[in-house]
């Protein structure tokens, strides 16, 4: 089937279809264009999306904990992924298909506009054959009757009796003339007949057929054309379907991994203040019609001084701690029941004094107060930079558990700049070692201003470490003793609103503050449990000062040279050791400055 044969006659028909196929081209073009820019906002709506609710990771504290905003922050990544990939697929679309159609047309348009001018050219050439024909037709046929007519008149004049043999002779001198032109003309028409007759063949059989096949090829190369832009149109996403599948089982993984027992021990860790709750409220015997005497803390020292209490020393101490948001005062041992309680003499005879004060009102100063306790010598030593140091220093203003977790990330935090200090010591004392061998690269004395610098902050960090190592050695020891122990920074230590005391009392009440010092001559089994978890630690080994060390700074311990010093902690690869006198006075010294002997079996001095 070609249109050289099928369709000789119709020029202008594939003329108007040729327009229409380049029309058609230039129309899915523009479709594709428009499909792009719908990909390319897509991509851009979807990445303004993602980037909406990202979080705005200003602070460490913002980080999500959780496995649920974990797990939606991972699936907005794969949907930052997912816009890339439309963005893929957009640029896929623009470059292969948009931008080879655009060409495609442009080059299409110039062939058939050269191809239809061929087939014009041949028309014309073939119109000028027929009209040279049909001149040279309608010359033999004039031609013919001039003839025809020279033949009559001579004819006529040759029957005329009266005519001269002169007019005959002309008349036939006329007839020859004009045979001899129309045979002239007739061969002229024959040969411009037979001429045309040429072309016309080949302009219908040659000519004609060519240019049409050649507006036929290109016709079937457009359509290939488009079918290969179909097929990349719908490969370009065909491409991207693995990574998009990829994203979206990232998005499926994301959502398999919330977990929500850890999201719920997040919650606990967070929240965890380390306080016991409150315990019961005593029974108050109402039909006795006698007060309480004084708070369960000096009972037992009142039967031993036999003696009078003021009662506002009692109240007094015991505005110590809010036991509601903290730990409930212990029981003494034996347990005191509620008959006891308001006994108003004892076995030898001696009585305890009351004091006028109204239960329920008593019961609510019990709730809002606390009696500070006597904490131990060494936690006064090891808590005494906490004191002095600034008042949010130590996160005293949050409960234990925070404060722990608070201590601990400062500690690795410290430790961490420990380590790049310690990198970059080690590195000037290879640069040293390198201009003192080779001088000519550089002065050794100039790297001392650098080095004294880098050792002193190696210094300060580790003395910052030892300080907040004690702070977090305090709250451990604290938080893991029993629930009702609760210890005091210090004796006359005022307690301020919504303010915990370093040693982690809380109260809310601005104008409580303890009266008077506490009551040593008390209970000797409350006072001894303030010890139970503060005995000495034992001797690991003893160590003997090979240099004098001053010990000025919080925490370390002065030594001579040749003074022999017990080991209770070994160095912890920070470089300080912690030692004790004989006279029980403790503290670190530096591990360069000693030399260590420790002992396996030992059980201390």
């Amino acid at each position: 089937m070609s249109w050289g044969t099928e369709l000789w006659d119709q020029f202008d028909s594939l003329d108007k279809h040729t327009q229409w196929g380049i029309d058609f081209l230039e129309r899915y073009a523009k479709f594709v264009k428009e499909r792009i820019e719908i990909e390319q906002n897509y991509a851009k709506q979807l990445r303004n999306l993602v980037k909406k609710y990202c979080p705005k990771r200003s602070s460490k504290d913002e980080e999500p904990r959780f496995t649920s905003c974990i797990a939606f922050f991972n699936i907005l990544n794969e949907l930052n992924d997912y816009a890339g990939q439309r963005e893929v697929v957009a640029e896929e679309m623009a470059h292969r298909v948009y931008g080879e159609l655009m060409r495609y047309a442009h080059d299409l348009k110039t062939e058939r506009k050269m191809h239809l001018q061929e087939g014009r050219k041949a028309q014309q050439y073939l119109d000028m054959c027929w009209k040279q024909m049909d001149n040279s037709k309608k010359k033999f046929e004039r031609e013919c009757r001039e003839a025809e007519k020279a033949q009559q008149s001579y004819e006529r004049l040759d029957n005329d009796t009266n005519a001269t043999k002169a007019d005959v002779e002309k008349a036939k001198q006329q007839l020859n003339l004009r045979t001899h032109m129309a045979d002239e003309n007739k061969n002229e028409y024959a040969a411009q007949l037979q001429n045309f007759n040429g072309e016309q063949h080949k302009h219908f059989y040659v000519v004609i057929p060519q240019i049409y096949k050649q507006l036929q090829e290109m016709d079937e190369r457009r359509t290939i054309k488009l079918s290969e832009c179909y097929r990349g149109f719908a490969d370009s996403e065909r491409k991207v379907i693995p990574i998009i599948s990829k994203c979206l089982e990232g998005m499926i993984l994301a959502a398999k991994s919330v977990d929500e027992r850890r999201d719920s021990q997040m919650v606990v860790d967070s929240f965890k203040s380390g306080f016991e709750p409150p315990g019961d409220f005593p029974f108050e015997d109402y039909s006795q019609h006698i007060y309480r005497t004084i708070s369960d803390g000096t009972i037992s020292a009142s039967k031993q001084e036999s003696g009078k209490v003021d009662a506002k020393t009692t109240v007094g101490k015991a505005k110590g701690k809010l036991w509601l948001f903290g730990k409930k005062p212990k029981p003494q041992s034996p347990p005191l029941t509620p008959t006891s309680l308001f006994t108003s003499s004892t076995p030898n005879g001696s009585q305890f004094l009351t004091f006028s004060i109204e239960p329920v009102h008593y019961c609510m100063n019990e709730i809002k107060t606390g009696k500070p306790r006597i904490p131990s010598f060494r936690s006064l030593k090891r808590g005494w930079s906490v004191k002095m140091g600034p008042a949010l220093e130590d996160f005293s203003h949050l409960p234990p558990e925070q404060r722990r977790k608070k201590l601990q990330q400062r500690i690795d935090e410290l430790n961490r700049e420990l380590q790049k200090e310690s990198d970059q010591k080690d590195a000037l004392n290879k640069m040293k070692d390198v201009y003192e061998k080779n001088p000519q690269m550089g002065d050794p004395g100039s790297l001392q201003p650098k080095l004294a610098e880098t050792m002193n902050n190696i210094d300060r960090l580790r003395m910052e470490i030892h300080k907040n190592e004690a702070w977090l050695s305090e709250v451990e020891g604290k938080t893991g003793g029993r629930g009702d122990r609760r210890h005091s920074s210090d004796i006359n230590h005022l307690v301020t609103q919504g303010r915990e005391s370093p040693e982690g009392s809380y109260t809310d009440d601005a104008n409580q503050e303890v009266r008077g010092p506490p009551q040593q001559h008390g209970h000797h089994n409350e006072f001894d449990d303030e010890f139970e978890d503060d005995d000495p630690l034992p001797a690991i080994g003893h160590c003997k000062a090979i240099y004098p060390f001053d010990g000025h700074n919080e925490g370390t311990l002065a030594m001579k040279e040749g003074e022999v010093l017990y080991i209770i902690e070994e160095d912890k690869g920070d470089g300080w050791t912690r030692a004790r006198r004989q006279n029980g006075e403790e503290g670190y010294v530096p591990t360069s400055y000693i030399d260590v002997t420790l002992e396996k079996n030992s059980k201390g001095s």
